[in-house]
């Protein structure tokens, strides 16, 4: 269980709920702020005095007034039209992130829920109750709408929502796990939908995934430097040192401790005539740090954010309730939009890295393909190929999507952030990332193997050995797809960078 404080909600704490599954609760403190903003939007819902979202229409309808008695029917019409989701559903697992994100802003104490709001959505959460939320729709201003709804309408009994491995009707879902539907008071509905929630959680989890994919990125590059031979003088600290940037620093030290002891590296210190290595090798740190470095850099706005209250209107200290506009996620979109870069770059050295290992010009006497017997073999030809069309996909993708505003809602919303997609764009460069790295691990391994008796460091055998035990050396043509995947599979789980038992950058 993740005890959440709002506006004090951990990086580690929101990774556990999403990669873990964990249940999350907020902290019992919260309660007294949560609940003097729901008395005081009870209490502009019994006046005469128009109040955004409270007794008025919504959007461009903001100027009709709506008589007390169906402030109710108000909420739930809102959710109801606002559930226009498509395309295939979120992962459960950031479906449930997005949840806690919604608890965290809720308990700031400026929407005007009632607490059992609150305690429904932490019900939901600990007994495994997720929405089922199509992807698509949310422009990422005026809040995620369709996708929030969508969220929204299981805890009125409507919707469907997934709960012991099933797909239920939402008040059957909730029944399942003994639960209620919640009627909506006054602009609790709205305070469900408005908010940045959904890109919030895609961009967490294309970050936790990024970070892995850096971390992997270090680990397997050092065992490709050794693969071609390549020299370690490009790691000597005083050059990162007298840059100064943090990453660039910490990605050589890591690269250092990894490459430490290597009989293979000591075979050509001296007398070796190449002079300089290619900038695939020679410039790791200064590309995967940089990597690194945007990629806190986006972690901080995303921090941020998680921890925000970011529905309108808000319940100010003063008692106002006052219209603005947090619900517009643009910071969240040029984060998404420099993960996405961080992404695309990483798996763009990789590639070159692949692409240097399959080559007999330039690997240093590797064998044409990384295979035994090249020409009656093709080896890892085509797996080289593979990471070509994928590194490419990762640029098409890395174009900026947070430029792309449009128009909306009768042009009330005449300026997007287009967040939404930005984000959930994330997760298949991962995946693409994790496939280009994999293959870098196979044919850097492949590379190693074929230096013997020369053997490489103890922390990059073990490496070395980790992706031995699910992927088999490279003899005869065989088909690779599988081993592809395995060695993907060692990426995005953190287990093929665990396998060098030193310490990685953390984020």
């Amino acid at each position: 269980m993740e005890i959440l404080v709002p506006g004090r909600a951990t990086l580690a704490q929101l990774e556990a709920i999403w990669r873990e599954g964990r249940p999350a609760r907020l902290a019992p403190e919260a309660r007294p702020a949560v609940e003097a903003a729901a008395a005081r939007v009870a209490e502009a819902a019994a006046g005469t005095a128009p109040v955004y979202g409270v007794n008025t229409g919504f959007g461009k309808l903001a100027s009709l007034k709506i008589a007390p008695a169906d402030t109710a029917q108000l909420q739930r019409n809102l959710i109801l039209s606002h559930c226009c989701g498509v395309g295939e559903p979120m992962p459960p697992s950031t479906a449930r992130l997005m949840m806690a994100l919604k608890l965290l802003s809720l308990g700031r104490g400026a929407s005007g829920v009632r607490w059992e709001i609150v305690a429904l959505l932490e019900g939901m959460l600990a007994a495994g109750v997720t929405p089922v939320i199509p992807a698509q729709g949310s422009v990422g201003a005026s809040g995620d709408l369709a996708p929030l709804a969508h969220m929204a309408a299981v805890m009125i009994g409507e919707g469907e929502a997934e709960v012991g491995g099933r797909r239920l009707p939402g008040a059957a879902a909730l029944s399942e796990a003994g639960l209620a539907p919640g009627a909506l008071g006054p602009k609790e509905g709205l305070a469900l939908i408005n908010g940045t929630q959904f890109s919030t959680a895609y961009g967490l989890a294309g970050l936790f995934e990024g970070w892995r994919a850096a971390q992997a990125a270090l680990v397997i590059s050092a065992l490709s430097t050794d693969a071609i031979m390549g020299s370690t003088a490009p790691l000597r600290p005083e050059i990162h040192a007298l840059r100064g940037h943090a990453g660039q620093i910490e990605a050589a030290a890591t690269m250092r401790a990894l490459l430490e002891g290597s009989a293979i590296r000591e075979s050509h210190r001296e007398g070796d005539q190449r002079v300089q290595d290619p900038y695939c090798i020679r410039c790791q740190p200064q590309v995967t740090g940089a990597a690194m470095d945007v990629l806190r850099m986006a972690a901080g706005t995303l921090a941020t954010e998680a921890n925000a209250a970011t529905d309108n209107p808000l319940v100010l200290s003063d008692g106002r309730i006052v219209s603005g506009g947090n619900f517009h996620a643009e910071p969240v979109g040029f984060a998404a939009d420099m993960i996405a870069l961080a992404l695309s770059e990483i798996g763009a050295i990789a590639q070159r890295r692949v692409a240097l290992m399959v080559d007999p010009t330039l690997s240093f006497d590797l064998p044409p393909f990384l295979t035994p017997e090249p020409g009656l073999n093709s080896g890892l030809m085509i797996a080289e190929v593979t990471t070509a069309a994928l590194m490419s996909e990762n640029k098409h993708m890395a174009a900026p999507t947070v430029t792309d505003s449009t128009p909306t809602s009768a042009n009330q919303e005449d300026h997007v952030s287009m967040a939404a997609h930005g984000a959930r764009r994330l997760g298949r460069m991962v995946e693409n990332l994790a496939v280009i790295l994999g293959t870098e691990a196979i044919c850097a391994a492949q590379g190693v193997e074929f230096r013997a008796p020369l053997a490489t460091s103890a922390p990059l055998g073990a490496v070395l050995a980790r992706l031995r035990a699910e992927v088999p050396r490279l003899g005869a043509d065989r088909i690779l797809a599988p081993d592809l995947a395995a060695a993907a599979r060692l990426v995005r789980t953190g287990a093929l960078a665990r396998a060098a038992g030193l310490p990685l950058p953390a984020l």
